[in-house]
Formats: structure tokens, C-alpha cells, sequence
């Protein structure tokens, strides 16, 4: 039973050993018979957490824009390792991180009005928010939001916060 519900899981996606264990509890399989069925799904490859540490940093950068800080978070939740996750992170630096910051906005403000003082500052307030909910740190927010605005026309004012 616990082998059955492990595969099934992992025909949707690649998952961490803590996810399947957590599984496995929740349908009431016994602690040993799924420590039994972990440690053999460990020995053939079946379970690989930096390979899924690698693959989620990759994705969750790529297509939903997040930041080295908010995976981190997301691979902890998960059960990978710090070391594993510090690995896999490493993939991204500062430099894409930015870019793709810089890419959140662009996209943000074509949708977005900014034509007077007002809707500007409202509009760098939200982008601003946005990157810091998706993991990214107040210095690279505020200096990303400010270059794309000022290449729009406006301009955010001049108190910047410190770089993280």
C-alpha cells in the first residue's frame, strides 16, 4: 500500500522524502513500513532531494519569478536539506535574479496607468510590494522599480533603502 500511494504521487511531480513520509502518515501507514518503502525508493533513485532541490529552484525562478530568499523558504517547507537547498540556490545569482526582477516589473507596468505624480507612486508602491512578496530584498526592489519607472517617465523619490 505505502509502495502504491508513493508511486502515484510521483507520477505527478518529483517530491522530497519528507513530502512522501508526510503522505504516508496522513493515510495511516505504519512509521516502519514507510521508512521500509522510503529507504528503497532512496536506494533506486526514486527519491532525490537535490535533484528536486535543483529542478524547483530552476522552475520557481524562472516561471513564477521568485527570488533566492522566497525558494529557500519553500525547499525548508518542503524538507530539503539547508545545505542540499544552499546548493541548489547557488544556480541563481545576483545578476539573473535581477534581470528577472526587472523582467516582473516591465511586464507589471504595461499594465499599469502612470501618468501623474499620484498613479506614479502608487504604481511604484505596488511593484515594490510585489517584489518583496515574491522573496526579493527592499534594495533590488526599490532600485529595479525606480530605473523602470524613470525609463516610463516617472520617477519614484530619492529616500532609497539600503542595499540588503
Amino acid at each position: 500500500m505505502a509502495r502504491e500511494i508513493c508511486l502515484r504521487l510521483l507520477t505527478d511531480r518529483a517530491r522530497t522524502r519528507q513530502e512522501l513520509a508526510q503522505a504516508l502518515r496522513r493515510k495511516g501507514i505504519p512509521d516502519d513500513a514507510a521508512a521500509t518503502v522510503l529507504e528503497r525508493f532512496d536506494e533506486v533513485g526514486l527519491i532525490d532531494d537535490a535533484a528536486f532541490a535543483g529542478q524547483w529552484v530552476r522552475s520557481r525562478h524562472a516561471y513564477r519569478g521568485l527570488a533566492r530568499r522566497a525558494i529557500a523558504v519553500e525547499l525548508r517547507r518542503k524538507g530539503v536539506d539547508d545545505e542540499v537547498a544552499g546548493e541548489a540556490l547557488a544556480e541563481v545569482d545576483g545578476e539573473s535574479e535581477e534581470r528577472r526582477a526587472r523582467q516582473l516589473v516591465d511586464r507589471k507596468l504595461r499594465s499599469l496607468t502612470v501618468t501623474t505624480p499620484e498613479q506614479q507612486v502608487v504604481a511604484g508602491r505596488r511593484l515594490v510590494g510585489m517584489l518583496a512578496r515574491k522573496g526579493y530584498g527592499a534594495g533590488v526592489a526599490y532600485r529595479v522599480v525606480r530605473e523602470a519607472l524613470a525609463q516610463h517617465g516617472a520617477e519614484l523619490d530619492d529616500a532609497e533603502p539600503p542595499d540588503d
